[in-house]
């Protein structure tokens, strides 16, 4: 695929005698909507980890917008435009929401994440609008003085989407999106992704909930016991006796 923003290259992962990934090899389309499915210990995440530079993989490349990024650190990857939205909310609980957004847009600048960033920095007034413009848009403006550790679990999710956003990503990837939310905060969230998609964003989502998948999804791969079972359209995905049998049939 020649507009592939993203190629995982025949990338293996174990640990100890575990294997955890095996012989994956994906491309991810500039513009799309890709999730990543699969049981309980399928290799998901380790496959995001590997993505962002968490975990090395033992043998393959990922290779971002044609360059090689296996060996760079995390926040290298992260400066070059991967963000990742983890399934735990990872805010900072002690400072508004207004505050949580600035410190990212303070780390996209400057490459470094300070707890502090707003306080009397270069810049502050300007990457104060743009915190504010992403809150907004999350649907979050009315809260952006309110400490965050008040909140619920999906304005977390979604204070944690604009903490992403804030750093205008080239690819957005989201662990779990919707885990542990209502079917109101779901059908939110779900809502608020496909107003993003709208924009062109690249994506792509680890769910267990079909409904989200389908509802967002260009692209669908299946992953269990750390390969590649079968990769297509949702349709596609969904008619898939494999697919069936090994993960849709079973769980949902």
């Amino acid at each position: 695929m020649t507009n592939a923003v993203l190629h995982v290259a025949d990338v293996h992962k174990s640990f100890g005698g575990l294997r955890a990934l095996s012989d994956i090899d994906l491309q991810i389309v500039e513009g799309t909507t890709h999730a990543i499915i699969g049981p309980n210990g399928a290799g998901k995440s380790t496959l995001l980890n590997v993505c962002i530079g968490r975990i090395a993989p033992d043998t393959g490349a990922v290779v971002f917008d044609g360059e090689v990024i296996t060996g760079k650190r995390p926040h290298e990857i992260n400066q070059m435009g991967i963000v990742r939205v983890f399934q735990t909310p990872e805010i900072f609980p002690d400072l508004t929401l207004l505050q949580n957004v600035m410190v990212p847009a303070f780390a996209k600048r400057d490459g470094a994440f300070r707890l502090n960033a707003f306080r009397g920095t270069d810049g502050e007034t300007e990457i104060r609008e743009e915190a504010e413009h992403w809150l907004a848009d999350v649907g979050l403006a009315g809260y952006k003085d309110t400490q965050a550790a008040s909140l619920s679990r999906g304005d977390k999710r979604r204070l944690e989407l604009a903490m992403g956003l804030v750093q205008r990503p080239r690819l957005l990837l989201l662990d779990e999106p919707t885990a542990g939310m209502s079917r109101h905060d779901t059908n939110s969230t779900i809502d608020l992704l496909k107003k993003i998609k709208a924009r062109g964003m690249t994506k792509v989502i680890i769910e267990h909930d079909m409904h989200v998948v389908f509802s967002l999804a260009d692209r669908v791969t299946v992953l269990a016991q750390g390969r590649i079972i079968a990769d297509g359209t949702p349709e596609e995905v969904r008619r898939s006796a494999v697919v069936q049998e090994a993960y849709l049939g079973g769980a949902h």
